[in-house]
């Protein structure tokens, strides 16, 4: 999507901003605003204005002038959202808060961590580390993504199998609701039932309620050592099979990732991979725990593995090791440019019993529209990334890339799931939306916002 031109800033409200945010605070012109009009999704608008706050103060006079003028409001932190959250259409206030990143505090006797929301989450795991403290979530994006834009989205990541997505994490919000009022919801303590959960809808709100001025985490014990299994089979489904073994034996790993064989492809072409046979799938298992148990959890593993008859095993103690193992699967981003220069990326999930039947389903829908079609992610949990690979410039191929889209998004609602695991529904997902969701569940959705947000300025047109 092309930039739209930014609808005119009121000159009262661009001297507000200039005083609000002095220097380089606040900028208007298009040439410093453009960075922050779009985001990994590829769409793009110019904003109106971009503002970099330090304080909550600031914020509350932002919020409150906005609300009496009207003016869009959309937070951002670092851009990575691939379904449009951050693309400022309409257009309005970007509020970055790549100066609002502070990790406020580390208790290690509560277990809680409270962070501004412009915190890298990946910085603030290597502080808990320091530490011998854990927060779990990690999604792929998890060294360059903030904390707010997690939260925003309820991020998930490999480890959700394990430990759980965004959301279980999230003991409190302070937030700032459009007018400048401050709420603060939850608290710091592991169990809270009093009132409604207002910290739980906040969280997955996609920056349509309320900005996050601070986020109280929830803290876990570091594990005290991890191992990891690369198995690649002949084929997708029994790789899948393998995966619903590990379950069986009563193993739950920390993550369990699923490669096909167009990702291993698209892998190859960057680095060898470590086995001679043509793989049709590859699975990634990590495990977690201390170190006398990981090793008896590990040969484990290896004889359930083994019950497949793989292609190939290997498996890793030492970190260097481990990360080797897992290029297959970190790297897939970057090797997906290799396949074709455009993609269609979404972020399906169906039950764990379905997955056998989606991935044939979706490698079916790629071979009848003759497309590259990826399919890679968190298979324990049944949340199954799909890149639609193509060439864009081709009317042929976007045509056939966007049917593809829309047949994987219908059989995945026919088997009963969802048409966003974790990266939310933006921009991108809304025109499918109410396949999913009714009319009166939406319309419930647009009146609970309405009571955070009278005048519709936070994040509008996105998530519902």
């Amino acid at each position: 999507m092309s930039a739209a031109a930014p609808a005119p800033l009121p000159p009262a409200a661009r001297r507000f901003l200039a005083d609000l945010f002095p220097g380089d605070a606040a900028v208007f012109s298009p040439e410093e605003t453009c960075v922050f009009g779009t985001d990994a999704s590829r769409r793009q608008a110019l904003p109106a204005a971009v503002v970099r706050p330090e304080t909550e103060d600031q914020i509350r006079e932002l919020l409150r002038f906005a609300h009496a003028e009207r003016l869009p409001i959309h937070c951002r932190g670092r851009g990575t959202n691939t379904v449009g959250d951050c693309v400022p259409a309409p257009s309005g206030i970007v509020i970055s808060t790549a100066r609002y990143a502070d990790i406020l505090e580390i208790s290690e006797d509560d277990f809680v961590a409270v962070c501004r929301p412009g915190v890298v989450t990946g910085d603030l795991q290597a502080a808990l580390a320091k530490k011998r403290l854990f927060y779990p979530p990690d999604p792929a994006s998890v060294r360059f993504s903030t904390l707010g834009g997690n939260a925003a989205t309820c991020a998930g990541g490999m480890r959700a199998l394990k430990y759980g997505v965004t959301r279980d994490f999230i003991l409190g919000i302070r937030a700032v609701l459009p007018g400048g009022e401050v709420i603060v919801t939850g608290g710091r303590t592991h169990k809270n039932v009093a009132g409604l959960d207002l910290t739980r809808l906040l969280v997955g709100s996609e920056g349509t309620l309320a900005f996050f001025s601070d986020i109280t985490v929830k803290l876990l014990p570091l594990p005290e050592a991890t191992a990891t299994a690369l198995c690649a089979h002949a084929d997708a489904d029994a790789a899948l099979a393998a995966a619903g073994d590990i379950f069986r034996a009563g193993m739950l790993p920390a993550a369990m990732e699923f490669v096909d064989r167009t990702c291993l492809a698209a892998v190859a072409a960057l680095n060898p991979l470590p086995w001679t046979q043509t793989a049709g799938a590859a699975l990634l298992v990590r495990l977690d725990g201390s170190e006398g148990a990981l090793a008896a959890d590990l040969a484990r593993l290896e004889r359930v593995l083994a019950g497949r008859t793989p292609l190939f095993v290997q498996t890793a103690r030492e970190k260097a090791d481990q990360e080797a193992l897992w290029e297959v699967r970190t790297t897939l981003n970057q090797a997906s440019f290799r396949v074709a220069p455009d993609k269609l990326s979404d972020d399906v999930t169906v039950p764990r019993g379905a997955i056998r039947t989606a991935v044939a389903r979706i490698q079916a829908v790629a071979a009848r529209e003759r497309l590259p079609i990826l399919v890679f992610g968190h298979v324990g949990d049944g949340n199954l990334h799909v890149n639609i690979m193509h060439h864009a410039a081709d009317p042929d191929q976007r045509g056939r890339a966007l049917a593809a889209r829309e047949a994987i998004l219908d059989l995945t609602l026919a088997l009963g799931g969802t048409l966003s695991g974790e990266h939310g529904v933006g921009l991108s997902k809304l025109p499918f939306l109410d396949r999913q969701i009714g009319p009166g569940e939406r319309g419930l959705m647009r009146r609970i916002k309405a009571v955070f947000d009278p005048h519709g300025i936070m994040n509008p047109g996105k998530a519902y």
